[in-house]
């Protein structure tokens, strides 16, 4: 069993494809048609695309402060290609490639960082639960959506991701608790980018690794390589259909890197040096993926450079849409908070209706 093969006390790191795109475990290789090969690449790729971009619009006051994801895309697209339909992402708020992957639009994403709270209200059909910014509570949303699953006999898994400093937050304990204790069907991907905004992971805790804080819990738990799509992939799908079978939840670590900053608002290179962020950058997930599908007949450079021509486009007329009318209605702002006004919000916005109609005065 894959859990008993990488258990995290035996400080084994589960990789399948290495810092250069070479299969390191062919045993271990997952038999993934090139249909979705394809689309984890291109949503990967868009990811990169649209995160830059978005730091950029950001940096030009275009956008709001915006949680950068470049050099996570692995880790959440692995992920969220074990899942099925039915299943549900709980996000924290740096999964941008996780959720274009879930079927969130781009539109959505970029509404919501503009400003707008209605980026959250997803199509129809999309199990994927609102941004969420209080650190660790996205594991309690997740541990209550699989113990409904368990409890309605519905086949559903919940999946909710979290980062490194996230797993010192009460909230993670109480979630995995509860999900352990009643053996919901909840899997649990923390993306270890090595900080806490800017405390390392090494101050951060004792703990060797964070796949082995499972063991307090009695579940399963495994350390992957975060930037090999290929070793998240399977660590993922084995933890799914673990926690399908009624088994109880999985922990799962996923070692990665946050090549930009922890926020807009945020300058790294006050608490991490340029060294540390080269070695990572030789890590890239984008470049040993795409060098595996090269290697595999599946995709070509020109294709590449095709489909970044066409992703760039997609992105800046996606952020025009959004720029020209993603503004928010004012009565949004006080007409969502209960399902009808209070007579308290119905006078608020009277009086700053009035308060505009005199010119702020």
């Amino acid at each position: 069993m894959l859990f008993n093969d990488y258990d995290p006390l035996k400080k084994k790191q589960l990789q399948i494809l290495d810092d250069k795109g070479v299969i390191v475990t062919p045993k271990l290789e997952p038999k993934i048609a090139k249909e979705e090969l394809i689309k984890m690449y291109k949503t990967m790729a868009l990811g990169r695309i649209a995160d830059i971009k978005a730091v950029q619009y950001q940096r030009q006051g275009r956008m709001l402060t915006y949680a950068p994801n470049r050099g996570q895309e692995a880790a959440q697209v692995g992920a969220m290609a074990a899942l099925e339909s039915q299943d549900w992402l709980v996000p924290a708020f740096r999964e941008l490639s996780a959720m274009l992957y879930k079927g969130v639009t781009l539109e959505q994403v970029f509404l919501y960082w503009y400003g707008n709270e209605w980026g959250n209200h997803f199509d129809e059909g999309v199990k994927v639960l609102p941004i969420d910014v209080i650190i660790g509570s996205q594991v309690n949303h997740a541990a209550g959506i699989a113990y409904a699953s368990k409890i309605l006999k519905k086949n559903e898994v919940a999946l909710a991701t979290i980062g490194d400093g996230g797993t010192s937050h009460g909230e993670f304990y109480e979630g995995m608790n509860f999900a352990a204790t009643y053996d919901a069907p909840m899997v649990v991907v923390i993306q270890n980018n090595q900080y806490a905004i800017s405390t390392p992971r090494s101050k951060a805790t004792k703990a060797e690794t964070l796949a082995q804080k499972a063991v307090a819990f009695g579940i399963p738990g495994i350390q992957v390589d975060g930037n090999d799509v290929l070793a998240v992939y399977v660590a993922t799908k084995a933890a799914v259909d673990y926690v399908r079978s009624g088994k109880g939840p999985v922990l799962i670590e996923a070692v990665t890197y946050r090549l930009g900053p922890h926020t807009t608002s945020d300058d790294p290179t006050i608490y991490r040096s340029d060294e540390e962020v080269a070695l990572w950058e030789s890590r890239d997930p984008m470049i040993r993926f795409k060098k595996y599908l090269i290697d595999k007949g599946l995709w070509t450079e020109k294709e590449d450079e095709a489909l970044n021509v066409e992703q760039l486009k997609f992105v800046g007329d996606t952020f025009k849409k959004v720029e020209t009318s993603g503004l928010s209605e004012l009565e949004d702002i006080f007409k969502y908070t209960y399902e009808k006004m209070t007579p308290q919000l119905e006078q608020q916005l009277a009086d700053y209706k009035k308060y505009i109609e005199e010119g702020g005065k």
